[in-house]
């Protein structure tokens, strides 16, 4: 199991990482509306916020290769 971490996607809380990847497959955790360089998270309205999920879950994505 290989952990997966990027500074382009907001850091994982606790114990979590951003994802994983086992026998081929990325597991990647649950993503917030959270800027990755501000840390701060969107509150504006449903499309701004799943658009910054969307985008954190692609930067995860393209480090997992």
């Amino acid at each position: 199991m290989k952990k997966i971490s990027t500074p382009n996607a907001p850091k994982a809380g606790g114990h979590y990482s951003q994802a994983v990847v086992h026998n081929g497959v990325v597991y990647i955790s649950g993503q917030l509306a959270i800027d990755p360089k501000s840390g701060e998270r969107n509150l504006g309205p449903i499309e701004e916020q799943t658009g910054q999920a969307l985008r954190n879950v692609i930067a995860i994505a393209e480090a997992a290769g």
